[in-house]
């Protein structure tokens, strides 16, 4: 499968750069690149692109603005010379953050990040669209292969910097992935999101203190900003009072 990429980059010589990059790895294939967000909103609303290569500091409006305010944002990865961004940056979800200049061995690592993203979402597409079961489990990668991982199994996922912890029942699995293609597989109704870091499988959950979930040995808070929203889902209809 080739990504269908596009670049948005105030800079002629960061795009001329990037494009020599993209044009030398066979599984990513450039569409087109932009020297202003505005006029890319066309391409991303037509076409079906796989990664964006968005620049941070550009005029009239910032990429992390940009990227905020669309719809169906792609995947993106962050480039700008800028790094203190970076936690900006991972707090969208962002595949990676590239900090210029960049060297051709770091654009080949996020460049594999994307690759290993969109071949781990396919493999679930696939089991589902087959009807194997895969309501019932999703695959990551993990220690250097494909690991499934039953729903029931799953206590909680939490984002840490660029990679995805989730927290099994037996085991802990280290993932390279964003949180927010974590977030859009697990099912809604069983999963809660309760804080931007921490998403709770909610037939897990054994006790509720302030701002506190407590799953097992495992505390997780909830941000205020959620908390009527999970508070809503967890006890709505099971709350037994006098």
């Amino acid at each position: 499968m080739k990504l269908n990429c596009i670049i948005i980059d105030d800079e002629p010589l960061a795009r001329k750069g990037l494009k020599e990059y993209i044009s030398d790895i066979d599984f990513l294939q450039l569409t087109g690149e932009f020297d202003n967000p505005v006029k890319a909103m066309d391409r991303l609303a037509r076409e079906d692109i796989h990664l964006l290569f968005l620049d941070i500091q550009m005029p009239r409006i910032t990429g992390l603005d940009f990227f905020k305010n669309l719809k169906h944002a792609p995947p993106v990865i962050f480039t700008t010379a800028f790094p203190q961004y970076a936690l900006d940056g991972f707090e969208l979800n962002a595949l990676d953050y590239l900090v210029k200049p960049i060297s051709f061995e770091r654009f080949l690592k996020a460049a594999m990040r994307a690759k290993e993203f969109y071949e781990v979402r396919q493999k679930n597409i696939t089991e589902t669209v087959a009807g194997t079961g895969a309501s019932e489990y999703f695959f990551i990668k993990a220690d250097n292969k494909l690991v499934k991982i039953f729903f029931a199994d799953v206590l909680f996922a939490e984002a840490l910097q660029n990679y995805v912890v989730i927290q099994a029942k037996d085991k802990k699995y280290i993932t390279y992935l964003t949180f927010r293609a974590v977030e859009d597989y697990l099912p809604a109704d069983r999963f809660i999101k309760t804080h931007k870091s921490f998403i709770i499988s909610a037939s897990k959950v054994d006790s509720i203190e302030a701002n506190d979930i407590r799953i097992g040995q495992y505390h997780i808070p909830i941000s205020r900003n959620l908390k009527e929203e999970v508070m809503e889902k967890l006890v709505k209809g099971k709350f037994l009072k006098r």
